[in-house]
């Protein structure tokens, strides 16, 4: 890292910290909808990107979009 990345580092935003780093993630959270189980993806940002049938699809799915699957619980 060379000073003029470490300098920006020291003077980024409360939202820039937040999600630096962040990026190659996404969670899976088990929901009911209409009374049926499903499983929701969300951005590391918390943001519900989809909604898929199985844990399994969803892991899949971020696998297949290079994101590294998280599981919240």
């Amino acid at each position: 890292m060379d000073a003029s990345q470490l300098n920006r580092l020291r003077h980024i935003s409360p939202q820039e910290l937040a999600t630096l780093g962040v990026q190659g993630f996404a969670y899976i959270k088990r929901v009911t909808v209409n009374d049926t189980v499903a499983y929701a993806i969300h951005t590391a940002d918390g943001t519900q990107a989809a909604l898929v049938p199985s844990f399994d699809v969803a892991v899949a799915t971020l696998l297949q979009n290079d994101l590294e699957p998280l599981s919240v619980h």
